[in-house]
């Protein structure tokens, strides 16, 4: 159980909040590559931490990020014209280059004004199939943090983006809790379990594929320089053999997540206090469609996802879907990994009162996120940067493997203690 207090410290994430000071000391995605197709493509409207921004590529292809409302009369730039190296907004034709340079102001024409203006405009990384933003105070801006799926081959990889109506630590909390896989996720965890017996999913693309029919793993956890690193434990026919899974949780909402043959990195970004952009990257030494990877989360189906505008649309006006007929073979009447887990965070409401809870042994992975999380809230209130600011990460992974006993399961993924605390 998390006290009400401290519920609301870790989920307020908008500006001047304690957690949103912790939010605002690293670099975010803010939009998918995809989503600004092409030089001089149409702006994005983007909101992040509670505050509202224009994405935008200009004529050479770079990506700027600035706040919205244009600095001259407060009109959105996300309407405005992107062409000739800047965006132009529409109300009096004023003009700003991704750096915030001003341009063009076609209704004062002293350049020496224009020259002593900037319109308040944020670094920005593209990398891996994201534009990544930092939007913290600017002398403590930290080096860019590079992931494992940066390096993959482009059609190795898929990247989603997928906006649901609920506060990110639902989201964060469902994503580390490795009992929950087992149970929500039956259908595809547990094939044969109308049966009684445990039938291991053949689809090596699927996170939800256990080789285990154990529902009540045993955790253990350890701290790391990024955040901290679980294995949960299951039983298996073998004696003396465990099916070990390594999850790791990475600051500030950050987790891999393995799947036979690819691994899913789930970045978990603030919207806003009940909003979330999930980022879903795939990634795996052979190729993958977006096609395959929208169809296993349940997304191809329109009432649950619009790709264009990445708006995951489910809601209790129909039961988020659920076919209650189909769960005579379906435990959850949903189809879909993603479909299941945002079903699932969006019932318990826009921002869940964490003191109502009854934890149990299996929930120590979630619990110990709310602990990483306040303990990041204590270190920067004190000066100090939160853990994992300005890391490489691209040594962080997960791993499903049979553990032998006796044998250290921390030895599974040996470079996870090799990330510098410093």
């Amino acid at each position: 159980m998390l006290s009400r207090q401290d519920n609301e410290l870790i989920c307020r994430v908008g500006p001047g909040t304690p957690m949103g000071d912790v939010m605002r000391r690293y670099w975010h995605p803010i939009c998918t590559s995809a989503q600004l197709p092409q030089p001089d493509a149409p702006p994005l409207r983007v909101r992040l931490l509670g505050e509202d921004y224009v994405a935008f590529r200009d004529t050479e292809g770079k990506v700027g990020v600035l706040e919205e409302l244009c600095m001259h009369r407060g009109a959105s730039l996300a309407l405005g014209r992107v062409e000739e190296g800047g965006i132009r907004c529409l109300y009096h034709g004023w003009k700003f280059s991704v750096a915030g340079v001003v341009l063009e102001t076609p209704n004062h024409s002293d350049p020496k004004y224009a020259a002593r203006m900037k319109a308040p405009a944020f670094p920005v990384h593209e990398e891996g199939g994201l534009v990544w933003v930092y939007v913290g105070p600017k002398e403590l801006q930290p080096a860019f943090s590079r992931f494992a799926f940066m390096d993959a081959q482009p059609d190795h990889r898929v990247v989603l983006r997928i906006n649901v109506a609920c506060s990110y630590l639902q989201l964060v909390e469902g994503g580390e809790d490795s009992s929950h896989v087992g149970v929500l996720h039956t259908n595809m965890a547990r094939p044969g379990w109308k049966d009684g017996e445990f039938e291991p999913n053949p689809d090596v693309v699927n996170p939800a594929a256990l080789a285990s029919n154990d529902l009540e793993p045993g955790l253990k956890i350890e701290d790391t320089a990024f955040g901290f690193q679980y294995v949960a434990l299951r039983k298996t026919s073998t004696e003396g053999v465990k099916n070990a899974r390594v999850v790791p949780f990475i600051l500030p909402y950050g987790r891999i997540i393995p799947a036979p043959a690819f691994s899913f990195t789930v970045l978990e970004v603030p919207d806003d206090d009940t909003h979330t952009s999930t980022y879903i990257i795939v990634y795996g030494k052979a190729p993958v469609t977006e096609d395959k990877i929208i169809e296993l989360l349940g997304l191809d189906d329109k009432r649950y996802y619009d790709r264009k505008t990445c708006a995951f649309s489910a809601s209790w006006a129909d039961a988020f879907g659920q076919n209650r007929e189909r769960m005579k073979e379906n435990w959850t009447g949903l189809r879909g990994v993603e479909v299941e887990d945002a079903a699932i965070a969006l019932s318990q409401g826009p921002l869940f009162d964490r003191s109502k809870e009854h934890l149990v042994p299996a929930d120590q992975a979630v619990m110990r996120v709310r602990r990483t999380l306040l303990e990041a809230v204590k270190r920067v209130a004190a000066g100090d940067a939160p853990l994992g600011v300005g890391r490489d990460l691209c040594v962080v992974s997960a791993c499903d493997a049979q553990l032998r006993e006796g044998d250290s399961w921390q030895d599974l993924i040996p470079a996870h203690r090799q990330v510098p605390l410093a």
